[in-house]
């Protein structure tokens, strides 16, 4: 018999087992969650774990975010006797139930209960999961979404997002923030149908996934208000500026605005706020200091304009022929002449603005000049 395997995270302490899948690497992500459900529900009364395998993350969500109900759901046996030997261990017989059943059976079978807190995190994507979630939902729901197909979401598959999220995706710099709206957007039009409207509170693009968080408003007019912010966008490959516009119908330009070179449509995607930022200060205020990658991920957010996409600087200074810029001297040069600018996670040297393409190459051209005069 092989030595049995324990491991702690969080406050947690879990055995592993064979055929029963658990990620390391995502122990970052659970630790992210357990601290938005702390910050935007202190008080998390009925949670639902749709993917549960170890059992790990509804056992962190009852020790360390204060949920007093969690069902615990997998189709595999074997990781529901694992989870429920987790639970034991971890003495929360009685808060916590694990089902053997799929969430498209337990939603049909249970549709009378609703939730406070759904978190899916599928191997894949997440797209078949989500309409069965919807019929377990109340108005101020919180869903938790993670898709880790991201070869499909940032463009590698191309036909597979067309199938899969009725979405072309963006082929460039900006498509792992593409790939979050995009995923914003189909959740939109799921919630509609069930007479949703989505509100964004936290959005991740890392590694080999995608997470959202999200609040569902109750309401026809909440539902029509969060579709009409749907839309479709636009990039030039050439001096990478990029368009969006919301609406059901694409009415970009197929030419840059700049340079006259042809764009690239992509979308449907959700071109409103990704993150609420009050959110993202409560966590930061909650996070450990030894979390110290998730304190400066969250630092970055509360510093970031929530303004969709972004430019990469170096791409801007290839395209007019220039030396690399650092992105602080573009920003200070932009915030001199009325704009907003800031840093943004989704790029190295990348500034998130309400300035176009062209007032962006002039404040790199601005920099420039005072360097080379200087030198």
């Amino acid at each position: 018999m092989p030595e049995e395997q324990i491991v702690e995270e969080g406050s947690a302490r879990i055995k592993l087992g064979e055929r029963v899948f658990y990620n390391p690497k995502m122990e970052r992500l659970r630790s992210i969650s357990v601290l938005f459900l702390k910050a935007a529900m202190p008080n998390a009364g009925n949670v639902l774990d749709a993917t549960t395998a170890t059992g790990i993350r509804g056992i962190r969500y009852a020790l360390e975010a204060n949920a007093q109900k969690v069902t615990m759901l997998d189709t595999n046996p074997n990781a529901c006797r694992l989870a429920e030997a987790n639970i034991k261990m971890n003495g929360l017989e009685g808060r916590l139930n694990v089902v053997n059943t799929s969430l498209q059976k337990f939603a049909n079978n249970n549709s009378a209960e609703k939730f406070d807190v759904i978190d899916i995190d599928p191997f894949g994507t997440p797209a078949p999961f989500i309409y069965d979630a919807m019929k377990l939902c109340k108005n101020n729901t919180l869903m938790l979404i993670t898709a880790t197909d991201t070869a499909t979401l940032c463009g590698a598959e191309g036909n597979a997002c067309l199938r899969i999220y009725s979405s072309v995706p963006a082929r460039n710099e900006l498509c792992h923030e593409a790939s979050i709206r995009i995923l914003l957007a189909f959740t939109a039009r799921i919630a509609a149908q069930f007479g949703f409207g989505i509100e964004p509170l936290l959005s991740f693009s890392e590694l080999h996934y995608v997470r959202i968080f999200i609040k569902l408003n109750k309401g026809a007019k909440q539902a029509v208000e969060s579709v009409k912010k749907i839309g479709y966008a636009s990039s030039c490959s050439k001096c990478h500026a990029y368009y969006y516009e919301q609406g059901q119908i694409p009415k970009l330009s197929t030419t840059c605005k700049y340079c006259g070179n042809a764009t690239t449509l992509f979308g449907p995607l959700w071109l409103s706020s990704i993150y609420d930022k009050s959110i993202v200060k409560g966590m930061l205020n909650m996070c450990d200091s030894k979390n110290e990658q998730i304190y400066k991920t969250l630092l970055a957010l509360t510093e970031e304009a929530d303004i969709p996409f972004f430019y990469n600087i170096d791409k801007v200074c290839e395209y007019i022929g220039t030396g690399s810029v650092s992105k602080k001297q573009v920003i200070e040069n932009l915030e001199s002449i009325g704009y907003i600018a800031t840093t943004t996670v989704f790029g190295k040297n990348s500034i998130k603005t309400n300035a176009s393409i062209s007032e962006v190459i002039d404040a790199v051209k601005s920099y420039v000049g005072k360097y080379t005069r200087k030198s």
